[in-house]
């Protein structure tokens, strides 16, 4: 399965930046809740992560109701 060079801190990084908070945890998994374009998320994150298969990594921008690209810009 491919692999996406992103970790698990870069993706919380962007989930906070864009008003992400964590919701809970649960052994290596975290939950993150947010407000994205008016809909409640939930974003569950693999922790201590350094790359994921690329079907995770597009569950949790699918879960996040942002765009990939979101969690690629270094701005």
């Amino acid at each position: 399965m491919p692999r996406i060079n992103i970790s698990s801190k870069e993706i919380e990084k962007v989930l906070r930046k864009y008003g992400f908070q964590i919701a809970g945890r649960k052994g290596s998994h975290q939950q993150f809740k947010g407000l994205i374009n008016g809909k409640k998320r939930r974003v569950t994150v693999l922790g201590n992560k350094k790359d994921f298969d690329i079907k995770t990594f597009q569950s949790m921008v699918r879960q996040s109701g942002m765009k990939d690209q979101n969690f690629f810009d270094k701005k």
